[in-house]
């Protein structure tokens, strides 16, 4: 019951939080007019992968717990202001995605199980260790995606730099969500501090990283497939100018 007055006593942290990414929706629409509701919503998103990055990598590797040895520990103040920061924008986000329809279950998923896994931290007063540590793992690759989003848009995509977006994107999506993710996993499972639901909600997430992971795998194989073909034309191209004489050679 303590546990639960604390968290209610959070509300009007997270409704600030709420109020403060509606608020920076609302000035990047009427700032980019002539862009659309999504290119100002994934500036929100960019904002808060960006400071959610930064925050949570402070809390892991300075503030501490070591999210690796401490699962289940206390939450710290700072800890449950970053996981009421949070909080505050995957609700904007759910919110923004269901009015707007623009993604599929996969997605409407992850942000329903940060949310519940992010109140679940803060009702218990505990685990927001590991809860961040997730955080981190799943914002990392954020800004990377928005990027190759916006790179759509504005026609640059198909560059070194979009080539390059996409490489850091799968290899940090490998490395950290589904393997370091998978070290944090096997630590919060043998723990036994962390609560049996804590440790469900640990395998749901790891799960839609795996969801996500086998898709980001299937378009990198077409990807390097295509440019691939593409490398292997030009080739051809070349030795046959070559051959016939109408490419100049030093």
């Amino acid at each position: 019951m303590r546990s639960a007055r604390m968290a209610l006593g959070l509300c009007p942290q997270v409704l600030c939080s709420l109020g403060g990414w509606l608020s920076l929706y609302i000035s990047f629409c009427r700032l980019n007019k002539h862009r659309s509701y999504e290119w100002n919503c994934r500036l929100v998103t960019f904002t808060h992968g960006v400071l959610s990055i930064g925050l949570s990598a402070y809390i892991g590797f300075v503030d501490g717990p070591w999210p690796f040895t401490h699962p289940g520990s206390p939450n710290t103040p700072l800890q449950v202001h970053v996981l009421c920061l949070t909080l505050g924008y995957f609700i904007f986000d759910l919110g923004w995605c269901i009015y707007f329809q623009s993604e599929g279950a996969l997605m409407l998923a992850h942000h329903t199980l940060s949310i519940l896994g992010i109140i679940m931290a803060l009702v218990l007063g505990e685990s927001g260790t590991e809860v961040n540590a997730v955080l981190f793992g799943s914002e990392i690759t954020n800004p990377l995606l928005q990027m190759r989003w916006f790179l759509r848009e504005t026609g640059h995509y198909h560059s070194f730099t979009g080539d390059v977006v996409d490489f850091l994107f799968v290899a940090l999506f490998t490395g950290v969500r589904i393997g370091v993710g998978a070290r944090l996993l096997f630590c919060e499972m043998v723990s036994p501090k962390p609560k049996g639901f804590v440790k469900v909600g640990g395998v749901a997430m790891y799960a839609v990283s795996w969801c996500f992971m086998f898709s980001i795998w299937r378009f990198a194989w077409r990807k390097s497939i295509k440019k691939y073909h593409a490398w292997r034309s030009r080739r051809r191209e070349e030795r046959q100018l070559k051959r016939n004489g109408h490419l100049k050679t030093r």
